[in-house]
């Protein structure tokens, strides 16, 4: 629990909101998977990259092919000189018969005349050398290559790959459904278009089986500004009102990504399982970290903040239920809503910016959400760039980012921690106060199942406690019995216990003998007094 006594300054760390816009300075919210900058510069900073790897690699290849050719010719000039000396000896018939040949006669110098009938020949095998060079490549890279052959019979023909048809899910079919019924707001013409270049760019993406995700990434987001320069500018979309175009975006987005979600989430050929056991490792590990030591506005004692508390855990997990970005990132929206509502239930004032990241990072930490970089990978690479680059929900997703990273990089200086109490709580041989091993995002009845337990726990702590002291107080009495025994014993040893015959009282009624008598004094006589 987290106590906030009114008036109490808070330490917590403060992130400027100018450390969260694209260092480029567009004014744009960068993206540390995009180094800093927002996805505009991003890509444009890729294609500066790209267009200069190109040229260095088309600049190594001429290279590389002139100095083939070079050596082609060379080659060719050497087999060229040594067919025409060949020609020139006698013929072999002699040396199988075992004749010596005759010396060869002297070459006479060449002629201006004579020097053609050589480089006539190497230049006609170069010619035809270069010109089975040129349709080798004509062909790989022409349009014949990919018609049917006409030597090879119909029903022999070579298909070309196509991927796997595989039955569509139910996402896919309530997205279809959804996508449909937005289309009958729309005119027909724009309707059917959306359709057309929604289906056209899909089956393009699932024909593509051996390209990069980068490659993906930028096929996607070029499929949005070609879409959003359509809508602005086709004939279909004219009259449509901006608040329109944007929702025709969300529903391109939602219908074209739900569709992909199979090929592009997680793709096999990438590291980004590896990075969710990472780091869903990591948050396991720091379960432990308490509200107090990330200085978060967050008063679990109250029942409405665990209340809103369970909801933004809920709505965490929710993310990778989810196909589309804008309907993974509509989840953390809400989140955030419950965040701040927790926040200004927990302080009982309004939620600032810099309450807002240290509650994100508890409540990661607290609901360790399944492949959480993958989330942020499909996010940033397929998500449309307007979306993450201006607005409310591109503030919350460029918050949960730098809330993932203070998670990769938290150590003990972060938490105002020495550095052997991070060690033990990290290794499980502490827990800090005010941590239970039972803080998890749960339900009410298990929440008190677990109160209960928690409070088995103690009074069975208690009773073995109380069963010790027993012990110990039953050896005292014990000791100090055997004590005074022995005290006992030691004084009956240094002065024994003499037993005298008791003397017999006499009684006053006993008859007193003569002999007794003798050795009293006379009886006292009264005597008679006479009054004055």
């Amino acid at each position: 629990m987290n106590n906030l006594p009114s008036g109490k300054k808070k330490k917590g760390f403060h992130v400027d909101e100018a450390e969260l816009m694209c260092k480029n300075g567009c004014d744009f919210y960068g993206n540390a998977a995009w180094q800093g900058y927002c996805s505009k510069c991003w890509r444009e900073v890729c294609h500066k990259v790209k267009a200069r790897h190109q040229m260095v690699q088309l600049e190594e290849e001429e290279e590389k092919a002139r100095q083939a050719q070079i050596d082609s010719d060379a080659q060719l000039a050497r087999r060229m000189i040594e067919d025409e000396m060949a020609q020139l000896n006698p013929s072999q018939q002699s040396q199988a018969q075992g004749q010596t040949p005759p010396p060869p006669p002297p070459q006479r110098p060449q002629a201006q005349g004579d020097s053609p009938l050589l480089f006539d020949k190497f230049g006609k095998k170069k010619e035809q050398q270069a010109s089975t060079r040129s349709k080798t490549v004509k062909t790989f890279f022409g349009k014949s290559s990919r018609s049917p052959s006409k030597d090879v019979p119909s029903g022999q023909q070579a298909q070309p790959h196509q991927s796997v048809d595989k039955r569509i899910s139910t996402e896919s079919q309530k997205a279809m459904g959804d996508f449909h019924e937005f289309l009958k707001v729309l005119n027909r013409p724009a309707a059917q278009d959306l359709n057309k270049q929604c289906k056209a760019f899909v089956e393009r993406i699932k024909g593509l089986n051996h390209i990069t995700v980068d490659e993906q990434s930028e096929m996607v987001q070029d499929f949005y500004q070609a879409m959003s320069d359509r809508i602005k500018t086709h004939p279909a979309f004219k009259g449509t009102s901006p608040e329109v175009c944007e929702n025709m975006m969300d529903n391109i987005e939602k219908i074209v990504m739900t569709r992909l979600y199979q090929t592009l989430f997680c793709p096999a050929f990438t590291d980004d399982e590896q990075k969710d056991l990472a780091i869903q490792n990591r948050i396991r590990r720091l379960r432990w970290v308490t509200t107090d030591m990330l200085d978060a506005a967050i008063d679990d004692g109250k029942p409405q903040v665990r209340e809103l508390v369970d909801r933004a855990i809920s709505e965490l997990i929710e993310i990778n239920a989810k196909r589309a970005p804008v309907d993974k990132l509509q989840c953390f929206a809400r989140c955030s809503n419950h965040i701040f509502n927790i926040i200004k239930l927990s302080q009982e004032a309004p939620a600032s910016a810099d309450d807002y990241l240290p509650a994100v990072i508890y409540m990661v930490l607290k609901a360790n959400p399944p492949q959480l970089h993958s989330n942020i990978q499909y996010i940033t690479r397929f998500s449309n760039p307007p979306r993450l680059m201006t607005g409310e929900v591109g503030y919350y997703f460029t918050n949960l980012c730098c809330a993932i990273s203070f998670i990769e990089n938290l150590d003990a200086q972060s938490l105002s921690l020495s550095q052997e109490q991070y060690d033990d709580y990290m290794s499980g041989k502490a827990l800090p106060p005010g941590s239970t091993l039972h803080n998890e995002p749960i339900c009410e009845g298990l929440r008190m199942m677990y109160a209960n337990l928690s409070a088995l726990e103690e009074l069975r702590i208690r009773q073995d406690r109380l069963m010790q002291n027993a012990k110990e107080f039953q050896q005292e009495i014990t000791d100090w019995r055997d004590g005074v025994v022995n005290q006992v014993q030691d004084v009956l040893k240094n002065k024994p216990l003499v037993i005298k015959r008791a003397k017999i009282p006499a009684g006053l009624d006993e008859d007193i003998g003569d002999e007794s008598q003798e050795q009293l004094p006379p009886p006292l006589i009264p005597e008679v007094v006479n009054p004055k």
